[in-house]
């Protein structure tokens, strides 16, 4: 009963929370196993907006790979605090090509925000996420900064998915009655058209996408201390990561997803035996962090009718196309979020070298080039107080 006390105390405080071990935590791996499904395809029901009445960041990402060259963003962020305050933001990114410009970063609250009657669309004042009819394109559209006037369509090239039976991992120690969870849903392989237009004219977007829908129910320093992100983009092959690894509280647990595609289907989706490996780093004199500078995302699992699927990148990083202070540069909510937190340090460190995805599926060996993309974030690094 204290520790609960104590996690309610963190929930609204920002404290950290004491030692639970990795009994409090039920990563969705285990749900996969349980449930015997890897992986479901999302229906339309798996696209709603939850906008929980508690501590929560919720929110909805677009990464776009322009035929042109362009990486770009757009996301909206729905987030409360604590159950006392809602706040919603859209962000506009797009990276800078020259490494001496600036990339372009927009973000800006919404105001009278409002769901469709089946909560699979967002809206807001001068913005729009729609989810069509069919459910097999999202528009977004926004005019809420001059610098950055969106109006995109993606549309997916195979199958969305999410881990297991709901894509989520669950906190407490009632697992039963979690205190808390983490969920992702993925949209892997996307066709993607439209512009975002700037003042120095509309950019043209049209090329490759991936979407992800992601859930913390809880504070995001309390869910993780790092994550490891990859999407690849290839002519004809998509491969996504997204891995966790929770704080000392949760026992330091992994908890990875990992997913291979082609135009038209999921090759396969894994929970366990992937791996994202910093496999060379250097000293960052700003933050302190260990920034990488070699990386290896490997993949291991099998197709639905049992062919053995192994992927692995391995990838020379470059120059980092940016680094995000997350405490400067996000919405103040998450600063409310985790100010009171001793050791929180978030950053985020974004690298898109052209690389190889190395493919087997069964004796069928497949090397693609293509565009990866990864982030490599950094929240915490001191242990939970007991």
């Amino acid at each position: 009963m204290f520790n609960w006390a104590k996690q309610q105390l963190a929930n609204v405080a920002g404290t950290q929370e004491p030692i639970y071990g990795p009994s409090a935590i039920k990563a969705v791996a285990q749900e996969a196993k349980e449930t015997n499904t890897p992986y479901s395809e999302l229906t339309r029901a798996d696209h709603t907006w939850l906008a929980l009445d508690k501590t929560c960041v919720e929110n909805q990402v677009f990464y776009f790979f322009a035929e042109n060259g362009t990486i770009a963003m757009a996301q909206v962020i729905y987030s409360n605090v604590a159950g006392l305050k809602v706040t919603c933001q859209f962000n506009a990114k797009i990276f800078s090509r020259d490494p001496a410009k600036p990339h372009l970063w927009c973000s800006n609250p919404l105001s009278n925000v409002a769901f469709n009657e089946d909560k699979t669309s967002f809206y807001a004042d001068d913005c729009a996420v729609e989810l069509s009819e069919d459910g097999n394109s999202y528009t977004i559209k926004s005019m809420n900064d001059e610098r950055a006037l969106v109006n995109l369509k993606v549309t997916r090239a195979a199958p969305g998915f999410q881990a297991g039976k709901t894509g989520t991992s669950l906190y407490g120690t009632d697992l039963k009655n979690p205190w808390g969870s983490m969920r992702h849903a993925f949209w892997p392989r996307c066709s993607a058209e439209g512009t975002i237009t700037t003042k120095e004219g509309p950019v043209d977007l049209k090329g490759q996408a991936i979407y992800i829908y992601a859930l913390q129910g809880m504070k995001p320093h309390h869910a993780a201390a790092k994550w490891n992100f990859a999407s690849f983009q290839g002519p004809s092959h998509t491969a996504v990561m997204m891995e966790f690894t929770t704080p000392p509280s949760y026992g330091d647990t992994v908890v990875n997803v990992g997913a291979l595609v082609k135009d038209g289907e999921i090759i396969a989706v894994s929970t366990e035996n992937n791996k994202a490996t910093h496999k060379a780093s250097k000293k960052d004199a700003t933050s302190d962090w260990p920034e990488p500078t070699q990386v290896e995302f490997s993949w291991s699992a099998s197709t639905s009718d049992g062919k053995p699927v192994t992927a692995v990148i391995d990838a020379a990083l470059g120059d980092r196309v940016d680094r995000v202070d997350v405490m400067a540069e996000v919405p103040g909510f998450v600063k409310t979020i985790v100010a009171a937190a001793a050791g929180t340090k978030p950053y985020i460190y974004q690298f898109a070298p052209k690389t190889t995805l190395k493919l087997k599926v069964g004796d069928e060996e497949i090397s693609e080039e293509g565009q990866l993309f990864t982030e490599a974030t950094f929240i915490s690094d001191l242990a939970a107080s007991g």
